[in-house]
């Protein structure tokens, strides 16, 4: 089974995730998305709310797994036998920063990771973007899967 991980926050799940979560659902077997557990970080939503976002989203598609980890991403791939790290890129500034942790992760391990370019309507969303609409009472539903919905919370 080709599977691979694509981990992050999530904080929230964006329209650019949902899009590389799709396309990453043609390349392998089983995506599971990770949502990565950092004591250290100041999230909006907590684990819970932001993992139903991305269950709900992903309700109909088996190939799609969601769950929490902690702890370095290749140590929880070798544990759940990925053999593969699923990432996004929207810009030169990603591709660097996500190649030295790719770089990283061949030293560390055997996994590969696989970048897929973000989709063009997509490619300026980001979680912190999201956030500062949310904060600043703006329309994030337009950055957003129909399941991250405040109005349920």
């Amino acid at each position: 089974m080709r599977r691979a991980i694509f981990p992050g926050s999530f904080d929230p799940i964006t329209l650019g995730h949902y899009d590389i979560i799709k396309r990453g659902v043609k390349l392998f077997d089983e995506v599971v998305v990770a949502i990565g557990v950092n004591s250290e970080k100041k999230y909006m939503f907590d684990l819970e709310v932001r993992k139903q976002f991305i269950e709900e989203a992903f309700k109909k598609e088996p190939k799609v797994k969601v769950v929490t980890y902690e702890g370095l991403t290749v140590d929880f791939c070798k544990e759940i036998d990925a053999q593969f790290i699923l990432r996004g890129l929207r810009n030169p500034a990603d591709f660097e920063f996500e190649k030295a942790i790719a770089h990283t992760n061949r030293k560390l391990s055997k996994i590969e990771t696989v970048f897929l370019l973000t989709a063009a309507r997509t490619s300026f969303i980001s979680s912190s973007i999201v956030r500062d609409v949310i904060r600043n009472k703006g329309d994030y539903k337009v950055l957003v899967p129909k399941s991250v919905n405040l109005n349920s919370l």
